[in-house]
């Protein structure tokens, strides 16, 4: 069974739990390029108990370990959910506390409970109670920049035996905008006893390496910067033991690894048109840093088949442009 606490000296990088992004393909290819430990994307409780949404906690071993994100407003469905996500095989079942979205927060989830701790607390309460697996919560700092209590917050969650705990650096009301704010990570570190996983634009080496160096969390979690850097977990591994910067991955590579993903993606969903549609947010992070491509990505995003990709993409490997890009 996977244990929580392996991450307090392990510097561990985890890929964060992204909806409609962290799909099994997504997962998958991030474990192979070096993510330590994988979250599902969120998935609604309510539509578990409803059985439906069972496609996004289809899990394999190849990712593990692996938790499955559960969100929701009622202590009855969060509990089902995760007796749910215990019988689908999870390593351990993480609890969202964070998402800001409006569609989520007026159903009293997410970062909804940072408004209610008494609330929160029965919420994290009865999925500990529901699972013998460890369970996890991800939260923010608050609800507001003037309502910052996280502090409690770590202390009440580690109370209800919640086992490690990732806190986003930005309040709801920040949403995605804005620096991520760092400063609360050491009080909080020293107030816990479980692991502390930070997050919140670590889209380099250097920012995973300030991470742990100056604000001393156990590990870092990975969301936007696993989608423009694929290679961003081998990237970080390297600089934290040598110093130095990988080069970017050469052209070919990448291509290769695009469509990888995207025949993975048309297998898992068993739909090629949904697959090369929602693969499109992901073609820039695989040709990033491509000078001349931008025209290529254009032509990328009005294709449904991945015969269209495919082909796209070879022949402009084989250009002369390409050529000396791939060198």
């Amino acid at each position: 069974m996977f244990d929580p606490k392996s991450l307090l000296a392990s510097r561990a990088l985890c890929l964060a739990p992204m909806e409609d992004v962290s799909d099994l393909p997504f997962r998958v290819i991030r474990k192979r390029l070096g993510a330590d430990v994988v979250f599902t994307e969120f998935v609604s409780s309510e539509a578990l108990v409803r059985e439906a949404s069972r496609q996004k906690i289809e899990l394999s071993d190849e990712e593990r370990p692996v938790g499955i994100q559960i969100f929701g407003g009622s202590t009855e469905s969060m509990a089902e959910a995760a007796r749910i996500a215990t019988d689908a095989g999870a390593d351990f079942v993480d609890i969202n506390f964070g998402c800001p979205v409006k569609k989520v927060v007026c159903r009293d989830a997410g970062a909804a409970a940072l408004k209610d701790l008494k609330f929160m607390a029965e919420i994290a309460s009865a999925v500990v109670r529901a699972t013998h697996l460890p369970v996890t919560a991800k939260t923010r700092l608050g609800w507001t920049r003037q309502e910052i209590r996280i502090v409690e917050v770590a202390r009440l969650l580690e109370d209800c035996g919640i086992q490690a705990l990732t806190i986003h650096g930005r309040t709801r009301q920040d949403a995605y905008k804005g620096p991520a704010d760092w400063s609360y990570f050491p009080e909080v570190k020293a107030a816990i006893g479980i692991p502390l996983i930070g997050n919140g634009d670590i889209l380099t080496p250097q920012a995973a390496h300030e991470a742990f160096e100056r604000y001393g969390v156990d590990a870092v979690m990975i969301g936007r910067g696993a989608i423009v850097d694929p290679w961003i977990f081998q990237r970080i591994k390297h600089y934290l033991a040598h110093g130095e910067i990988l080069p970017e991955r050469p052209l070919p590579e990448r291509v290769e690894l695009l469509l990888l993903n995207l025949r993975m993606s048309v297998a898992h969903k068993g739909n090629e048109r949904r697959a090369t549609i929602e693969a499109r947010k992901l073609f820039s992070g695989y040709l990033r840093g491509v000078h001349g491509v931008s025209r290529v990505r254009q032509d990328l995003m009005n294709y449904t088949t991945y015969a269209e990709v495919e082909e796209r993409l070879r022949s402009y490997l084989e250009t002369p442009t390409a050529a000396m890009r791939a060198a």
